[in-house]
């Protein structure tokens, strides 16, 4: 990988994210600027200062012209000859993600994988503070899990005026996912990152995003059987 190091404190020209040119940002192009952070964050551990389109595209299982077009949509970035700065790369990038601020967070489900992500660490280091757990289970409430003392679900919109919560994060059961969406709109909830496996409905305003481990499942076995038909 072509990428060069450097100790000086160069700056690169016309580095800060603008207001988008368009209303409408694709969702493949929020996707890949997620990526584009996670191969920059990568690539700064590793001692690289700036790198070119080229091998950051490589990197990113991307082409040179798809970066330098999702980047279009917030401004003019990289220095002719030289690339991109990456620690200022990632600084734009994040800005305009809105994660270069925290956002306090709220979990609803204590079950195993409620109880797996309330113990992992980066969402913390990322930004996103996960400050209230809820559930509905009586054997569960009172119960500590991470530092959070777990508290019935009928509390939530108490709870969430007092804590300023942004964000909740669904880890009920399927039949049990709908109800969770419920309390969380109720309090006030405006984005809603659903771990259950069944799909809810809010309104308008509140955004949603659907992480289902099935879906990725699928698409592998589909590939491995495609690809077994056709040899």
């Amino acid at each position: 990988m072509a990428v060069r190091r450097t100790t000086s404190a160069k700056r690169e020209t016309n580095q800060a994210m603008q207001t988008p040119k368009s209303e409408h940002i694709p969702r493949a192009t929020i996707q890949r600027l997620a990526v584009y952070v996670q191969v920059l964050e990568n690539l700064l551990r590793e001692g690289t200062d700036v790198i070119s389109s080229e091998p950051l595209a490589k990197a990113c299982n991307v082409n040179a012209s798809q970066i330098r077009k999702d980047l279009a949509y917030f401004g003019e970035f990289g220095v002719r000859g030289v690339g991109y700065y990456v620690k200022s790369l990632i600084e734009s990038i994040t800005s305009v993600l809105g994660v270069n601020r925290e956002w306090s967070t709220v979990l609803v489900g204590v079950g195993n994988l409620g109880r797996a992500l309330l113990n992992h660490k980066e969402f913390k280091l990322r930004g996103f503070h996960i400050v209230g757990a809820f559930d509905c289970d009586p054997f569960k409430i009172g119960e500590e899990v991470s530092g959070l003392e777990v508290v019935c679900t009928k509390r939530l919109k108490e709870k969430v005026a007092d804590l300023d919560v942004e964000i909740g994060i669904i880890t009920t059961p399927p039949e049990r996912a709908q109800r969770a969406a419920n309390h969380l709109v109720d309090a006030g909830i405006k984005g809603i990152l659903n771990f259950a496996p069944a799909r809810i409905t809010v309104p308008d305003d509140v955004f949603v995003e659907y992480v289902d481990f099935f879906h990725h499942l699928y698409a592998l076995s589909f590939n491995i059987t495609f690809d077994r038909a056709n040899r």
